[in-house]
């Protein structure tokens, strides 16, 4: 893939608040060198170090099937996937150093072993990860994906914000890319015409096939018969974000791409 301008581009979250807690932090100072891979910076620069070294093998101690999971909000989806499938490692991208540390928490109280945790813009660190970049071809050897989860990320509701959104065009092809042959990207919100803009773009991706296109059509879509929507993947458990959205009346949909 072509190298993308990461540092230019419009991202995706923001930064909430800036303490999270003497908990947290004891919990990160103890536990954190055990689950949250240490990533390095350019000098003077918020953004990643892009030549430098990512060896998930070693990380994992293991070489195992690989599942990620985008914007993992507390780590319910991550823990319960790595207790229910003890022979995976799942890496969960969470761009909020809070959020790190509940991720953690999560981890330490469910005693699993397979999740690790990296702080970073999945945008900007998947490339590195996988080598898909010129500079990070020494992380090539990483392999792909089997599975990569975006669940219920951030809606930016105000049009204007749109633009915002995560799932794109461009955020498609690092996933395409991340993932190995039949590799599979699974999506879910809340927002209705989020999910329409996601199936949108899972479809007009070269590289996903949508099993289900054409199915399961949602009568409030901008194009009522078109479908393109999954049922609920059994391996995906009931969060608070979820459940908000159910609370709150709203449909959830969810999405499947599968590389080809």
């Amino acid at each position: 893939m072509e190298e993308s301008s990461v540092e230019h581009r419009i991202r995706s979250f923001s930064r909430r608040g800036g303490r999270m807690g003497k908990k947290y932090d004891e919990l990160l100072s103890n536990e954190g060198q055990n689950f949250v891979i240490s990533l390095e910076r350019e000098e003077n620069s918020p953004f990643l170090l892009k030549t430098q070294e990512i060896d998930l093998e070693e990380i994992f101690g293991r070489k195992a099937p690989l599942a990620i999971e985008i914007g993992p909000g507390s780590g319910e989806q991550c823990v319960h996937f790595a207790l229910e499938h003890p022979d995976w490692n799942i890496l969960a991208i969470e761009a909020w150093r809070p959020g790190v540390g509940r991720i953690v928490s999560k981890i330490v109280r469910n005693d699993v072993s397979s999740v690790r945790v990296m702080e970073a813009d999945a945008a900007e660190v998947l490339p590195i990860i996988f080598g898909l970049i010129p500079q990070a071809e020494v992380n090539a050897k990483n392999g792909h994906a089997q599975e990569i989860w975006t669940f219920f990320p951030d809606p930016w509701r105000k049009k204007r914000h749109h633009k915002r959104r995560l799932v794109s065009s461009d955020f498609s092809s690092i996933v395409a890319d991340s993932l190995c042959q039949n590799g599979i990207w699974r999506l879910a919100t809340d927002w209705d015409n989020y999910a329409w803009q996601m199936r949108n773009v899972v479809e007009a991706n070269e590289s996903f096939t949508n099993p289900y296109q054409g199915h399961n059509p949602d009568p409030q879509d901008e194009e009522p018969t078109r479908g393109g929507f999954s049922p609920r993947w059994d391996g995906r458990v009931m969060t608070r974000f979820e459940q908000r959205g159910i609370e709150a009346g709203r449909t959830i949909h969810d999405i499947t791409g599968v590389k080809n």
